[in-house]
Formats: structure tokens, C-alpha cells, sequence
């Protein structure tokens, strides 16, 4: 099945100005949520943050959140709540990377970059449910499926957006090289 992607309409010349915004927010947004998410690493948490998206089971958050002092405390409920922005900051970088790089393909290849963008779109909706599920927690909820919903949810956040990210990595080397070719042939002639 053929599937545009998202952003078809945006010429590519204005899709890459907005990627280079975006994935300059990306980054400056991913520098703000390490600073704030540092001290809710503890011994029970030693990746903080990423340690209570995996936490998988109540027993293992309620530690975790345990292990976290009042100020600490704030910083995740603050973090969660920045992380309400981050899915559309992040999903506009890698999305329009990905469309971007798929340019440098022809077929299936092409249609796979479609697929991945969107794809990003999907594991943004998933880091929602995710920070929903960590909210209820941090408020006190005792429900058992809480935590294997933000387990779930990150696992396949975060495997969508590797694969999106490689795809981008290799769709823009694979374009560089190509317009590197493409500027020495001239060169020859």
C-alpha cells in the first residue's frame, strides 16, 4: 500500500528550513529535560527518568517514586509536563528528516521513509499515553497496568524512533554522497 507522507504539500526547500528549526528546538529542548530530569537519579532509578519509563511493574515505580524527595519529586512532575511539548517538537524534527531523506530513495525504500514518518507520529501519540500513565503514578495511583503501559508505550517509542532516526541518518549520507558524485562529475567535465 502507497502512503504519502506527512508534509507532502511543503516544497522541499521550506521542509528543510522547518527540520533544521525543529531539530534546533529538539536539541535545546533535550538539554532543558536532562537538566531537569538529573536529580531523579537515585540508586533505586540510576537512569532517572528513563528508569521509571521502564519500570514495568507498581512494586519497582512506587521505588522509584519512593526514592525521590520532595524537590526531586517536582522536577519529574515538571518534566512530565514538559514532555506534554516535546512529542510535536521532536516528532516535526525527525519527521521532516525523514521525508527529507527519503529523497535520496527510489521504491520501497522511499515508501518506507512515508511509513517511518508517520511512524513517528504514532510513537509521539505512545510518549502521550506514556506520560499520562507516569502522571497517574506520581499522583498515587495503586493501578498494576499503569506501569506496563509506560513500559509498552516507551519500548515502542523509542524502537520507532531509532528506526526513524537511522533511516534519516542513512537517507542524508546516502544524499551528501550522492551530490558529492554528482559535483565531481561536473567538476571532471
Amino acid at each position: 500500500m502507497t502512503v504519502s507522507p506527512p508534509f507532502a504539500s511543503l516544497s522541499a526547500s521550506y521542509g528543510r528550513r522547518l527540520m533544521w528549526l525543529f531539530i534546533g528546538l529538539a536539541l535545546l529542548m533535550t538539554v532543558l529535560s536532562t537538566n531537569v530530569n538529573q536529580p531523579l537519579r537515585t540508586a533505586v532509578a540510576p537512569q532517572g527518568i528513563l528508569s521509571y519509563e521502564f519500570a514495568g511493574d507498581l512494586a519497582t515505580a512506587q521505588a522509584i517514586i519512593n526514592s525521590w524527595d520532595a524537590p526531586a519529586k517536582l522536577r519529574a512532575a515538571f518534566g512530565l509536563g514538559l514532555d506534554f511539548l516535546y512529542p510535536v517538537v521532536y516528532g516535526m524534527a525527525i519527521s521532516l528528516a525523514v521525508v527529507a531523506a527519503s529523497g535520496a530513495f527510489k521504491g520501497r525504500l522511499a515508501q518506507l521513509g512515508a511509513w517511518l514518518a508517520w511512524g513517528v507520529w504514532l510513537a509521539a501519540a505512545l510518549d502521550y499515553v506514556e506520560n499520562i500513565a507516569l502522571w497517574q503514578l506520581l499522583q498515587g495511583s495503586s493501578n498494576a497496568l499503569l506501569p506496563q503501559i509506560a513500559w509498552w508505550c516507551a519500548a515502542f517509542k523509542f524502537l520507532l524512533l531509532v528506526l526513524a532516526i537511522l533511516y534519516a541518518l542513512w537517507g542524508g549520507i546516502r544524499g551528501l554522497l550522492h551530490r558529492s558524485q554528482a559535483q565531481a562529475a561536473d567538476f571532471a567535465d
